[in-house]
Order: structure tokens, then sequence, then C-alpha cells
């Protein structure tokens, strides 16, 4: 019995461990932005004024990790969708939205909170052609969908017009 609980503690782990850590082979790539929870937790600290600010503060307080990985390398996009399209049929995300115009494909992934609007972990992945920038983007926490406009406005994240769109359309 001892032994069986172990493995099943060691499978669980290990799962939790390849979750974590599925995005992490892009990391010391240029164009790569992580933002830990320390960080968050440094941020919402801030003194603010305005009302905007202050939501921008709220949202903070709210997440764990985002992680924003860019390149322009053919190589590299073939890479990253691999990894994003294996992670999609193993995390249960749900599919929020998807776009293909001009060339530009954009794919926005969520695993629901206790509400609807109610986010825990959301994946992005946008695809251009020729030079245009592949990003694929990881944002966990427990925030609200809506609130996400906020967050793109303020640290200017690529794909940021995308998420404000898909923020809009999930009530």
């Amino acid at each position: 019995m001892r032994k069986l609980l172990f493995s099943i503690v060691l499978m669980l782990s290990a799962t939790t461990f390849f979750a974590q850590s599925v995005f992490d082979k892009f990391e010391d790539q240029d164009g790569t932005v992580i933002v830990n929870k320390k960080m968050f937790s440094l941020l919402s600290k801030m003194e603010v004024n305005d009302k905007q600010e202050q939501e921008y503060v709220n949202l903070i307080k709210k997440l764990d990790n985002l992680k924003v990985f860019v390149t322009q390398s053919d190589k590299k996009s073939d890479e990253m969708k691999s990894v994003f399209d294996k992670y999609i049929k193993t995390a249960s995300l749900e599919e929020l939205m998807r776009v293909n115009e001009k060339g530009k494909s954009v794919k926005i992934f969520v695993k629901s909170g206790a509400t609807n609007s109610q986010i825990k972990e959301l994946l992005m992945f946008v695809e251009g052609i020729g030079q245009e920038e592949t990003v694929l983007m990881s944002l966990t926490g427990d925030f609200d969908l809506e609130e996400l406009s906020v967050l793109t406005d303020k640290m200017n994240l690529p794909g940021g017009d995308d998420l404000k769109k898909a923020s809009k359309g999930k009530k």
C-alpha cells in the first residue's frame, strides 16, 4: 500500500513538474519575458492615485506567472507550435478564441475557474506568415478575463490586441 501511494505521489508530481516546465526550453531565446509571483507581489505594493492604475494593481495581485516567448525564426516558431499543440491536448484547456486573418493565426485557450469569466490559466499562440513574429504566452493565476485589457495596456504585450478582443467576447 505504501509503495502504491508513493508511486501515485511521484506520478502526480512528475505531471505537475512537466506542466510547469513545458515552455522552459524557450526561456533563453531573445524576446522572452518572464514575470514570477514575487515580482507581481512587489508590483502590487505600488501606491496609485487613479482608477486605471488601481485596476492594474488589483489584477497583479491575482497573477502567479507570466511567460511570453517571441521569435521570428521559422525553426523556433515550428517548435513553439509543436509544444503548444502537445500541451493543449494534455492540459484540459478549452478554446476561447481562434482567428485567422490576413495570414495571421491567433489561438487562445483557457482553464476556467469558479465562474465562466474566472481564469486559472490562459495560453495564447499567435503565428504569422513571413517576417511576422510568433508569440507564445502563458499566464497563470486566479483572475477575471475582463481584467486582461488592463494588463495588456500597461505591459504592452505582444498579442495584446487579440487578448482585448477575447476579453470582450467571453462574459
